[in-house]
């Protein structure tokens, strides 16, 4: 099932970052701006995310061309999992950028929890040739697993193992007693790796030199021992 194969976060960046608070223009700032933002400041400082949203809004509607304020609300509706609104408003800004890393990272989780991942895949492509981080292109691999592109996701993974920056982060899968646990990355590829040569290629000799590999680095690897047993 994708819930036992999906990587958790990794040590590198996970998550979008932006702004704690909406830039606004420091000049012809009209009354309604300034009472909105100290509205939108307050909301967060007590806390009450609804007022925080609703003074996003106001602000939005007073500043249309704010990338900022826009952003921030993308960024409130990700932080509190409302993925349809989150991805609407990162296409927003994408539509006025399509290189806004954080709008594509945005819309490619939100897309990836809506169980869309074709369009959760372009959007980590996109993110990807333009930051090159390998968190990203870790979890396109997977995707390209899920969708059967088998192709693309061990050309994706043969990538990560040679780079020597994957061998010190860390992934977190469930170990035998159904507990998370901390594993190198490249375990977990030398084992979505074997998955896409059986079910590619049928090739169960190789699946397995690669499963006995995550295995040799990790022998409590739950999801290697599980695919061993059935290329044996």
């Amino acid at each position: 099932m994708w819930a036992q194969k999906q990587p958790a976060k990794t040590e590198t960046k996970t998550q979008p970052q932006t702004e704690t608070q909406p830039q606004t223009q420091q000049k012809g700032t009209n009354a309604l701006t300034d009472h909105f933002y100290k509205k939108y400041v307050t909301a967060i400082k007590w806390n009450d995310f609804e007022v925080a949203k609703s003074a996003l809004y106001d602000l939005i509607m007073e500043n249309p061309q704010n990338d900022s304020l826009i952003l921030s609300l993308a960024y409130h509706y990700y932080e509190n999992q409302q993925h349809v609104p989150a991805v609407l408003v990162s296409q927003e800004l994408l539509a006025r950028n399509p290189k806004n890393t954080t709008a594509l990272e945005i819309a490619a989780i939100g897309y990836e929890a809506m169980g869309v991942r074709d369009r959760a895949l372009q959007n980590y492509e996109s993110l990807y040739l333009l930051s090159n981080n390998v968190s990203v292109l870790y979890k396109m691999a997977f995707i390209q697993y899920e969708l059967k592109r088998y192709n693309e996701a061990i050309t994706s993974i043969d990538i990560l193992l040679s780079n020597k920056d994957v061998e010190a982060l860390k992934v977190v899968f469930n170990d035998v007693e159904n507990k998370p646990k901390e594993y190198a990355m490249p375990v977990a590829l030398l084992n979505l790796k074997g998955m896409a040569v059986l079910d590619h290629l049928g090739d169960k000799a190789a699946a397995k030199k690669l499963f006995d590999q995550a295995l040799a680095a990790a022998p409590d690897f739950v999801l290697a021992k599980q695919n061993l047993n059935k290329v044996k």
